[in-house]
């Protein structure tokens, strides 16, 4: 019995050290900044997503445009999340994507639903950082 007790108790202490917390340093604890954060700066005064109208049809084209682009699966996460602004017909596509044909398949993604000449492309492209 006294062995049994003795195991329980290593087994506890053990338990309650591991799960101790250990110090962080304060590096750790920040968030990693979005790649595109300056850019969003800058866009500030121009044309956002927030700034589009409220128009059924507007927000009907570009729910098809982003169902478009995400259905393509080989496109990068940064192309899925492109920011696509509809604004009395006409759409203007703005972030980063990884390539410069990643830039070309949103694009012809958003001129299929919106029609040819309808579309401002003003995305940049952002390479994949080497590590």
């Amino acid at each position: 019995m006294k062995k049994l007790t003795f195991l329980i108790a290593s087994a506890l202490s053990a338990a309650v050290a591991f799960s101790a917390p250990y110090p962080v340093s304060a590096e750790q604890h920040e968030p990693t900044k979005a790649d595109n954060t300056k850019m969003n700066k800058q866009e500030s005064k121009e044309e956002t997503a927030e700034q589009q109208k409220g128009k059924k049809s507007d927000r009907e084209m570009t729910r098809n445009i982003r169902r478009a682009v995400v259905k393509n699966k080989s496109l990068s996460t940064y192309a899925h999340n492109v920011k696509i602004i509809a604004r009395d017909g006409m759409v203007t596509l703005k972030g980063p994507v990884r390539s410069e044909k990643e830039k070309q398949i949103v694009e012809q993604a958003a001129a299929r639903v919106a029609g040819k000449g309808k579309v401002t492309n003003e995305l940049e492209v952002t390479p994949k950082k080497a590590d």
